[in-house]
């Protein structure tokens, strides 16, 4: 088959408080990282940077709203935003009181994308 499709309601919640969807892993893509991410009212992701994979990261928000703090600055998060993140960067979402949700998009600068095991 020439193409996949699952739909965000089909994948099981995983990750850290099973905030991730594996989009990417569930598709067999390989040329990029891709994951949904389902934030409930209030909390907070898990604070991490790319810098040992030169990995450059975009999100976009879907629904929801937040902040994004990247580095020392907050980045407001609303549907329809997109952000992209230095991979040396240190980001960590909060969803705010609707919750949040968003799609990271991914790939290191300069060389090939290799998919991790986990996801």
């Amino acid at each position: 088959m020439s193409y996949d499709f699952v739909d965000v309601t089909d994948l099981e919640p995983g990750g850290p408080g099973g905030m991730v969807r594996f989009v990417r892993k569930r598709l067999g893509a390989q040329a990029f990282g891709f994951n949904y991410f389902i934030l409930p009212p209030g909390s907070e992701g898990r604070e991490h940077d790319h810098a040992d994979t030169n990995l450059e990261e975009v999100y976009f928000v879907v629904r929801g709203s937040g902040t994004m703090r990247v580095d020392e600055d907050d980045v407001e998060l609303r549907p329809g935003r997109f952000l992209r993140v230095d991979p040396a960067s240190t980001r960590v979402p909060t969803a705010g009181d609707d919750g949040l949700e968003f799609v990271t998009f991914g790939a290191p600068i300069g060389a090939p994308y290799e998919p991790p095991p986990w996801g």
